[in-house]
C-alpha cells in the first residue's frame, strides 16, 4: 500500500493540472495546499521503514523527485541584496486590527522601499498615514488598498477588479508609478475576493474573475517594469491566478506561508514582478492581523 500511495502522490505532483477544475474546483483546491504533499511523502517513508519494504522505498523516489523539482528551489538561501534592488513589504493589516500604530511601526522597522497594505478602513487609515509619514512621505490610497513609498509616486488611479456579482461599493485595486533611482516602475496593489472551502468544493469564482480583470490591466501596462503586491487569496500554484502568474514572475526562494497567522498554511500574500526578479521572500513577525506580513527583494533588470 505505501508503494501505491507513493506513486499516486507522485502523479498528483507531476500531473496536478490534470485534476479538473470544472468539478468543485478540485484542481485549485489541491494547488492551494500543494507544498504540503511533502508531508505525505514523510508519512509514507515512515510506513515503508516500519514495514521494511524495499519496494515502497524505491517508489518513494518518485514523489521525492517531483516535490524537489517543484519546490526545492524555494529552500535555497537568499543572496545578499545588490545595488539595483528594492525591498517591498506586503501586508493585509485586517479591518479589525486593534493596534494599527504598532503594525505600522513593525513594518517600517524592516526599512522597505515600498509598503503595500490591504483592508484599510477609517479610523485606522489615519493612524497608518500619521505613523508612516516621517519615513514614507509618499503614499497613494484607493478604497481599502494603499501604497507607501520612500520614492515619489504619481498617477495613482483605481484599477477596476470588481466582480460582476458584487453590487455594493468595492474598491480594491490601485495602480501608481514609483519613481525610483533605477527608473520608473508601475506598482499595482490589489486585494482579490476571498475563497471558501465548502462541502461542495472550493468557492473561488469571484476571485478567479477578479484575477482575470487584474491580469488584463497588467497586460495593458505600458511601463516595462511592473510590480504586483497584494492579498490575492490564492497561492502561486493555484491555476485560478494563472492570468497573473502567466504574465509575472514569482519568488525564487522562500515559502513565506502567510495565512492564517496563528498557523500559516499557505502564502496568499504575493509579490510578483514583470521585467524584474523577485528574489527571497519571507514572513515578518505577527502583527494584530490574521495575516503575516511578507517581505521580498526585487532585483531590477
Amino acid at each position: 500500500m505505501p508503494a501505491v500511495l507513493a506513486v499516486l502522490t507522485a502523479g498528483l505532483l507531476a500531473f496536478h493540472r490534470a485534476v479538473p477544475n470544472s468539478v468543485s474546483r478540485l484542481g485549485s483546491l489541491l494547488e492551494s495546499f500543494f507544498a504540503w504533499l511533502g508531508l505525505v511523502v514523510v508519512v509514507l517513508l515512515v510506513l515503508a521503514l516500519l514495514r521494511r519494504s524495499a519496494t515502497a522505498l524505491m517508489a518513494l523516489l518518485l514523489p521525492v523527485a517531483a516535490w524537489t523539482l517543484l519546490f526545492g528551489g524555494l529552500l535555497l538561501p537568499g543572496v545578499e541584496p545588490g545595488p539595483h534592488d528594492l525591498v517591498v513589504v506586503q501586508h493585509n493589516v485586517s479591518d479589525v486590527n486593534t493596534g494599527p500604530a504598532g503594525t505600522a511601526r513593525a513594518l517600517a522597522e524592516a526599512e522597505p522601499d515600498l509598503i503595500a497594505l490591504e483592508e484599510l478602513v477609517p479610523p485606522a487609515l489615519a493612524v497608518y498615514e500619521k505613523t508612516f509619514a516621517a519615513n514614507y512621505p509618499y503614499h497613494a490610497i484607493q478604497g481599502t488598498v494603499g501604497l507607501w513609498s520612500k520614492h515619489p509616486l504619481t498617477g495613482a488611479r483605481l484599477v477596476d477588479i470588481k466582480p460582476r456579482g458584487i453590487t455594493e461599493t468595492w474598491s480594491r485595486g490601485l495602480r501608481t508609478v514609483a519613481h525610483t533611482p533605477h527608473g520608473d516602475i508601475a506598482v499595482y496593489v490589489a486585494h482579490l475576493p476571498s475563497v471558501r472551502i465548502r462541502a461542495s468544493g472550493l468557492a473561488s469564482s469571484r476571485r478567479d474573475e477578479s484575477a482575470g480583470l487584474l491580469g488584463k490591466a497588467i497586460a495593458a501596462e505600458k511601463l516595462k517594469t511592473a510590480l504586483l503586491l497584494g492579498d490575492l487569496n490564492g497561492t502561486v500554484d493555484d491555476r485560478g491566478l494563472a492570468p497573473l502568474t502567466s504574465r509575472m514572475t514569482t519568488a525564487e526562494q522562500g515559502f513565506a506561508f502567510s495565512f492564517p497567522a496563528a498557523f500559516p498554511m499557505a502564502r496568499i500574500d504575493q509579490v510578483m514582478a514583470r521585467s524584474a526578479t523577485v528574489g527571497h521572500i519571507r514572513t515578518l513577525p505577527a502583527t494584530r492581523s490574521d495575516h503575516l506580513p511578507v517581505i521580498a527583494r526585487i532585483t531590477l533588470r
